[in-house]
């Protein structure tokens, strides 16, 4: 997924350098939202699992307050192992869609120009 979105955007950043009169601009804005769209479901879905795995992570921390255990330390070490690889690509998401909200309003510049 990662390497998906950095390359759309990539290639949306291009198109609007290219600056061509040629291009039409609205089959792009059309595509855009829909990637936008995909973009936007995952970053989503992200959210919540990373949500939930925040959750298991602090419930486990209580849990270890209350009872300690060595079987409660290996759980809550896999599932900080697992919530920042969650949280980076979330991250990642977050900020791509961002982008993809100014390149919309760049690709809009661009078709308002046209006309």
């Amino acid at each position: 997924m990662k390497k998906r979105i950095l390359s759309y955007m990539e290639y949306v950043d291009k198109t609007l350098e290219k600056n061509e009169t040629s291009l039409s601009y609205e089959e792009i804005l059309d595509e855009h939202l829909i990637q936008i769209q995909f973009f936007s479901h995952e970053r989503l879905i992200h959210l919540l699992v990373t949500i939930l795995f925040a959750l298991l992570g602090f419930g486990t921390f209580f849990m270890l307050i209350v009872s300690f255990s060595p079987g409660l330390i290996c759980l809550f070490f896999a599932i900080l192992v697992l919530l920042i690889p969650y949280i980076m690509h979330y991250y990642l998401l977050e900020n791509g869609v961002q982008k993809m909200y100014r390149q919309y309003d760049e690709l809009l510049k661009k078709i308002r120009n046209q006309k």
